[in-house]
């Protein structure tokens, strides 16, 4: 895995001043481009118009669940049944923390190139949201923002030893979202990486959707939306001058 390959990430520069990232991370055999739609559609809304998008690519790894077949993936998964503790045996762990390097990476190009962290939310589904959620919580600067849609805690037996000391993301807003009728991560599951979270003292808030699969809906992506519009709201132009 150590000469594992990406393609680059899927670009959506800011429509005004930059002054804001989001890197949008996609699930399970999906690319950048599968969340497109909803980045296209939150500009032509124009309410996020200082706000660059990043929709990152998985590698193409073997996915044991799918008889070792080879799709894009951020790390291996034996087992999806919809129960609850599958997915926390046998965890990839060698996988997720090399996609948390990767994800590390393109926080600090962000900030290299002048972005605050604390204007930076990472957030994904599925598979992009465990990631957004393992990576932010274990990154070493202070986000905007975490978003985790459909999603659950990654590494959670030993999570509490993997975050950094002192915790940089403790009081970092996370917004997780899951639908009630989840085939594929189990709701349960969302619920109780949620609780635990809590207990751990995260600033997490969870909504679950009625009548919601393994998808996204719009009222879920509104949220979305409003949750960028607080965490990263505009600056306004840079040398505006006050009105007298």
């Amino acid at each position: 895995m150590a000469s594992i390959v990406r393609a680059p990430p899927l670009l959506f520069p800011a429509v005004s001043r930059h002054t804001a990232t989001v890197i949008f991370v996609h699930g399970l055999g999906d690319s950048g481009r599968g969340w497109s739609g909803a980045v296209e559609n939150w500009r032509r809304r124009q309410r996020l118009d200082e706000v660059k998008f990043i929709l990152p690519n998985a590698p193409a790894i073997p996915i044991t669940c799918n008889w070792g077949m080879i799709i894009p993936g951020w790390y291996d998964i034996h087992t999806i049944d919809g129960n609850a503790e599958s997915l926390r045996r046998n965890e990839d762990e060698a996988g997720i923390l090399l996609s948390q390097a990767y994800f590390h990476d393109l926080i600090q190009k962000e900030i290299d190139a002048g972005i605050p962290a604390d204007r930076i939310v990472l957030g994904g589904f599925s598979q992009g949201g465990a990631m957004s959620l393992f990576a932010g919580l274990t990154s070493k600067v202070k986000l905007a923002g975490i978003v985790a849609l459909s999603s659950y805690l990654l590494l959670s037996l030993k999570f509490a030893e993997l975050v950094p000391k002192p915790e940089f993301n403790k009081e970092t807003p996370i917004f997780m979202a899951h639908g009630d009728s989840d085939p594929v991560v189990n709701t349960e599951l969302g619920k109780k990486s949620y609780d635990l979270l809590k207990s751990m003292g995260y600033n997490a808030t969870l909504k679950i959707y009625p009548d919601m699969g393994h998808s996204a809906c719009t009222e879920e992506l509104d949220d979305v939306e409003a949750f960028l519009r607080e965490r990263i709201p505009a600056l306004g132009a840079k040398d505006k001058k006050p009105e007298l």
